[in-house]
């Protein structure tokens, strides 16, 4: 007669590890999550980042108003030619530069002060003060203006990856934003 004991018992073993094992696995895999109530009361989950995942900013790419004056866009290109990696304190100049090279002003701004630039565009050469509150919003070509206190402020040229004046950036400039202007 055989004894089927120690198979059975061998079995049932192996089976009891292998549901545990399985089990493990996916309490293992199973990833943390922050359960809140959003702003309908709908309760809401998202997952728990334990790990610092290294990623590029990316800023958006700004758009092309056919409203604006195509001119606009060559002084862009030509501030972006112009322009050096860091800051020379001359962002004004260049931009003025950069306007009448591309036949947008046809005489010099003469204000000396860039916080001004935007004042004496619009009452000079005919620009126009959009209704734009974000650097990120305005359009290719289109001319920032900063304020600051005791300072001269600072003007820059919005282009399709970032901002240029006497030097290239990404971001806008911290200052407080007085306008952003353009022609039609």
């Amino acid at each position: 007669m055989w004894n089927f004991a120690p198979p059975l018992v061998v079995v049932a073993g192996s089976v009891i590890l292998a549901t545990t094992a399985v089990g493990a696995d996916s309490l293992a895999s199973s990833k943390p999550r922050f359960v809140f109530k959003d702003t309908q009361g709908k309760t809401q989950s998202a997952e728990i980042v334990t790990q610092y995942q290294p990623k590029k900013i990316v800023y958006p790419l700004a758009k092309v108003d056919p409203k604006i004056d195509p001119k606009l866009r060559r002084a862009a290109t030509i501030a972006e030619e112009r322009a050096h990696a860091r800051s020379r304190s001359r962002c004004w100049h260049y931009v003025k530069e950069a306007l009448v090279a591309a036949g947008v002003v046809n005489s010099r701004p003469k204000s000396e002060l860039a916080k001004e630039a935007g004042q004496e565009l619009v009452s000079s050469y005919g620009f126009k003060k959009l209704a734009v509150r974000d650097p990120f919003a305005a359009p290719v070509g289109a001319v920032i203006v900063y304020g600051a206190k005791r300072a001269a402020g600072h003007v820059e040229i919005r282009t399709k990856e970032g901002f240029v004046s006497d030097f290239r950036s990404k971001k806008p400039s911290p200052r407080p934003l007085l306008g952003v202007y353009a022609k039609s």
